[in-house]
């Protein structure tokens, strides 16, 4: 329970830097929200051209967000994470494609080269999948889960007759005391003596 909470907290901590870093300086001062999308997947890569909103990097990190609160509610592991890939993904997708279009990318202190938008959305994305790793997920069945879905196999009973044909004719009620023969065990009867 506890682990899910943690795992939460930071899933949904990593969720709003990702949407937040859009709207800093991710690249000599210019805001993620002016980079629009297609550019990381055409031939022309960045431009100069502003983009719309959601034409813009914040379209998959809302997105990712929308994942990550599905994922708190369901407590899914794999949607958190699935999340927190996403955001690291098209950060480092525009990373390479900025630095396509520049030659180089650079840190300076006087706020040109990359920005504090771009610091975000890395430390977003390794909050949601550090989120993930901590959740324990859901429980399955009878006590604590056993990871994606999977559950013990159902331990037969040995004295069960293994043909399920038969199962019907069994007593729908086990056996109690009263039922057994009194007396100890044949083991400790005495052997009849010759």
């Amino acid at each position: 329970m506890v682990r899910n909470v943690l795992g939460s907290i930071l899933a949904l901590a990593g969720a709003t830097a990702a949407v937040r870093s859009p709207f800093r300086a991710w690249y000599d001062g210019r805001l993620g929200r002016h980079f629009r999308i297609g550019e990381l997947f055409s031939g022309a890569g960045i431009t100069d051209a502003k983009a719309e909103l959601f034409g813009s990097l914040f379209l998959p990190f809302a997105f990712a967000a929308l994942l990550t609160l599905i994922g708190v509610v369901l407590r899914s592991r794999l949607l958190v994470a699935v999340a927190g890939v996403l955001v690291l993904g098209f950060t480092v997708l525009w990373m390479v494609r900025q630095g396509q279009a520049e030659g180089s990318l650079a840190v300076a202190g006087d706020g040109s080269g990359l920005g504090q938008g771009l610091l975000s959305s890395f430390g977003g994305g390794v909050a949601l999948l550090l989120g993930a790793a901590v959740m324990t997920g859901r429980a399955h069945g009878r006590g604590r889960g056993r990871g994606f879905g999977r559950r013990a196999p159902a331990e037969r009973d040995p004295a069960a007759p293994a043909d399920p044909s038969t199962w019907q004719d069994q007593p729908s009620e086990p056996p109690t005391w009263q039922d057994r023969p009194s007396g100890p065990p044949a083991a400790w009867q005495r052997p009849p003596e010759r």
